[in-house]
């Protein structure tokens, strides 16, 4: 549950969610990392940013009904086989795949370039309840549904004691 509700939408962000995993980059804006960096940031930040841009902006809805948590991915264009689920040691739900960038023909002249393309990967620390061998899984229409169930939480047995006297 997240503390800061977005003005876009009745959306909520996961700024300061303690159970999302997401990656936040202060440096986002900045034109170049300094050349001190390991080379994997020494590269211009246009490349770097292109990089982390796909990995961190495949937007993911978490919701909890009373019988399970439901994730909802939308990825638009990716069929099945190139998205890839997974629940890691420590409660941890794994979304990842990628979209491979379209084939450039050396007649073509692109005008505008927006949609993303690369690999993403979002994580996310499931609850105590969370029945992590139950995941199920499904796509349709670019929408990825994942449906974690939840343990039952059992009431306490109440047994009615007659009061003599």
């Amino acid at each position: 549950m997240s503390l800061i509700p977005s003005f876009f939408g009745n959306r909520r962000t996961n700024v300061f969610d303690p159970l999302s995993l997401d990656i936040w980059d202060p440096f986002q804006d900045f034109p170049l990392i300094p050349t001190t960096a390991t080379t994997a940031l020494s590269v211009p930040r246009s490349e770097f940013a292109n990089e982390t841009a796909a990995f961190a902006n495949t937007r993911i809805d978490w919701k909890e009904t009373p019988e399970a948590h439901v994730f909802k991915a939308d990825l638009p264009g990716l069929k099945k086989e190139e998205v890839k689920v997974e629940v890691e040691e420590g409660r941890v739900l794994q979304i990842s795949g990628e979209r491979n960038k379209e084939k450039e023909d050396k007649n073509d002249t692109w005008h505008r370039v927006e949609r993303s393309s690369g690999r993403f990967l979002r994580r996310f620390r499931l609850p105590e309840n969370a029945k992590v061998d139950q995941v199920k899984a499904s796509m349709e229409n670019g929408v990825l549904t994942v449906t974690v169930p939840k343990e039952e939480v059992k009431k306490p047995d109440a047994k009615a004691i007659d009061i003599s006297g």
